[in-house]
């Protein structure tokens, strides 16, 4: 009977990839629906962010310091490292803003790590039916970050360049002339070149960091499924070849997914800093 009962891989992964909503969504694009869990995770680990680099200010001294107080020092160092070798125009918000993606990027994906059953179970207990606990699987939320930065690009092309330097950078490179009439027919093949990668930046950031870490929590999915086949067979031997097997594939990918989760935090800050850095520049 609890192996009639229990739910086949299919049901297991789709239960595990379901969101918690406020309603079902109403065709592909619903800006009505709402992911709670993403909203309480994103919002709890940038509560948790924000207060550790508090509390290490708070208790930072000039003696010997902490193990913690050293760690936050060698991330900020860092990623002023990474800050000035592609930002060469002094900014008091690019390192901050650098630190702030990456840190809080990280804790996102670092999600990914816990038991996948873990946190739902808890959930379960108190009747929260659905819950995904790793806010870099919702596209909506990459998007967000995305589109955060996307407008920071443009609101700093246009103060630095003007309305017509950022309109120029699209509509007189990478064709140029010196005849005006011959730059004016130059400027529609010069937009269609210039925006389509323009755009892409923003499509591009939020699909790398939602691909990889959606790719990572369906692998620990489906090894977690292999639990269930385990489960049901504990009377044979072959149940107790699927746990431990279950297991071991669960560890070595656990310690590659660390690198992962960490890269993909590393690559959209860089590429944070760098789009910025070009919206600075003059061409």
């Amino acid at each position: 009977m609890a192996a009639e009962q229990a739910p086949t891989a299919n049901e297991y992964i789709l239960h595990h990839l379901t969101f918690l909503s406020n309603k079902e969504p109403k065709g592909i694009l619903d800006f009505s629906v709402i992911h709670w869990d993403s909203v309480f995770f994103s919002v709890a680990l940038a509560i948790l962010f924000a207060g550790s680099f508090y509390l290490a200010a708070r208790k930072a001294t000039s003696g010997v310091p902490g193990k913690f107080q050293n760690f936050i020092e060698l991330l900020v160092e860092k990623v002023n490292e990474q800050v000035g070798e592609a930002f060469h125009v002094s900014s008091p918000l690019i390192a901050p803003l650098g630190l702030t993606i990456f840190c809080w990027i990280l804790l996102f994906n670092a999600m990914d790590v816990l038991p996948v059953d873990l946190l739902p179970w808890a959930a379960h207990g108190i009747g929260v039916e659905h819950l995904k606990v790793v806010p870099s699987t919702d596209l909506n939320i990459t998007f967000a970050m995305s589109l955060s930065v996307f407008v920071l690009i443009i609101f700093y092309s246009i103060k630095m360049k003007g309305l017509g330097g950022f309109i120029g950078e699209f509509t007189l490179q990478p064709f140029t002339a010196k005849n005006p009439f011959v730059k004016v027919l130059l400027m529609p093949a010069n937009l269609i070149l210039e925006v389509v990668p323009f755009l892409a930046r923003p499509i591009s950031l939020s699909l790398r960091l939602y691909g990889n870490l959606f790719a990572g929590e369906m692998i620990f999915l489906l090894l977690a499924a292999l639990t269930l086949a385990g489960v049901q067979q504990l009377q044979h031997f072959s149940g107790w070849v699927f746990l431990v097997v279950q297991f071991l594939l669960a560890l070595v990918w656990a310690i590659f997914h660390l690198l992962v989760i960490t890269l993909q935090a590393f690559i959209f800050m860089v590429l944070t800093i760098v789009y910025l850095a070009m919206a600075h520049e003059h061409h």
